[in-house]
């Protein structure tokens, strides 16, 4: 399922980063890769607001319909 998917407070781990290379290569830069934890924190009107690599990061529900989780 979709990252955009979870509910605050929910905990999974990477399965798949989809979409093309630009991509995934920026969702990477971020800290979103394949087996990684990741933990959203809120919705935040179009952006999720996830804890990933000890780090908050902000992500457009656009991108973070290319995080398979």
């Amino acid at each position: 399922m979709p990252l955009t998917m979870l509910r605050a407070g929910e905990e999974r781990r990477i399965v798949k980063i989809n979409g093309d290379g630009k991509t995934r290569q920026f969702l990477e830069n971020l800290g979103f890769v394949t087996g990684e934890t990741v933990r959203v924190v809120s919705k935040m009107g179009d952006n999720l607001i996830v804890n990933v690599k000890e780090s908050r990061v902000a992500v457009s529900c656009e991108a973070a319909m290319q995080i398979t989780v």
